[in-house]
């Protein structure tokens, strides 16, 4: 049976792909670092800051995605307060590639970001960070709270005096029994809280953020508010005014698949249902 299966969902994937990155699109600012640029522009006309990220897809080689993300240091060097996120595991945590990328982050005095990715991804993500970070170059890193490791990458990052984003995490921790969500994010907040140089609280879970920003701010730690660019902001926004904190929007291009891990379906069938909500609304706004 397994074996009938497995070319099954193969051919499921394949036809849903497009379905997907159609219904994703709304996830991402467009193709080019241009797009990127054009939604970034108007956030900080607002008062906002912003990062930008390219999301490779299928096909997009790690020379291609290390020119994508030469270009984006391009784009947003000179612009206070922007930093450029990465996805190490794209370039298959290649020195030599991401060596370029610092040399042209290091010319034009542009923070690096290091995005997480899987549980199975993260020593070698950590160790190519550790690779440069006497490179001349401010670094930052994203710590999942779902994550056990995270307490001791969290001493780490403390250690080091970088800048740190805490997630709730998109992957599971494969290694070990997870902690609930919320607990884990805060868990986290708690090891980086009176110690991390800065902590940037990225969520939309308006009541977990809430928290974090007040055990943060009781243990004297610098910290802002991160959101991501086509999620809901509104209550967000408003928590943030509320707080005077200020706010960051991550502003991803390139494919839009990111959100809907196909994998994921089985487990979340609330995934479906977003899925198939903002398709629909993808196909009627083009309309």
């Amino acid at each position: 049976m397994n074996g009938l299966l497995r070319p099954a969902r193969r051919f499921l994937s394949r036809c849903m792909l497009p379905v997907v990155e159609r219904a994703a699109s709304s996830y991402v600012a467009g193709q080019t670092v241009a797009d990127a640029m054009s939604v970034a522009e108007r956030l900080q006309s607002r008062g906002r800051q912003f990062t930008v990220g390219y999301w490779d897809g299928l096909g997009d080689s790690p020379t291609r995605i290390v020119e994508e993300y030469i270009a984006g240091i391009r784009a947003i060097a000179g612009k206070p307060g922007t930093y450029l996120s990465i996805k190490v595991p794209s370039i298959q945590f290649s020195a030599e590639l991401l060596r370029d990328v610092i040399t042209e982050a290091r010319e034009r005095r542009v923070r690096i970001h290091f995005d997480s990715h899987s549980n199975e991804e993260a020593t070698d993500t950590r160790t190519l960070c550790e690779t440069f970070i006497d490179s001349g170059v401010e670094l930052s890193y994203t710590l999942p709270g779902r994550w056990i490791r995270s307490i001791a990458d969290a001493q780490w990052l403390i250690d080091c005096q970088l800048p740190v984003r805490v997630v709730k995490g998109q992957w599971p921790d494969t290694h070990q029994s997870e902690r609930d969500l919320r607990e884990g994010f805060l868990a986290v907040i708690d090891a980086l809280a009176g110690k991390a140089r800065h902590v940037d609280v990225a969520s939309h879970d308006v009541t977990l953020v809430r928290e974090a920003m007040r055990r943060l701010r009781a243990a004297g730690t610098s910290c802002q508010i991160e959101l991501l660019y086509g999620l809901p902001m509104r209550e967000s926004l408003a928590l943030a005014e509320e707080l005077k904190s200020p706010v960051r929007i991550y502003v991803p291009y390139g494919k839009a698949y990111l959100p809907y891990a196909l994998s994921k379906l089985r487990n979340n069938p609330r995934i479906a249902w977003w899925m198939l909500r903002d398709f629909a609304s993808s196909f009627l706004s083009a309309g």
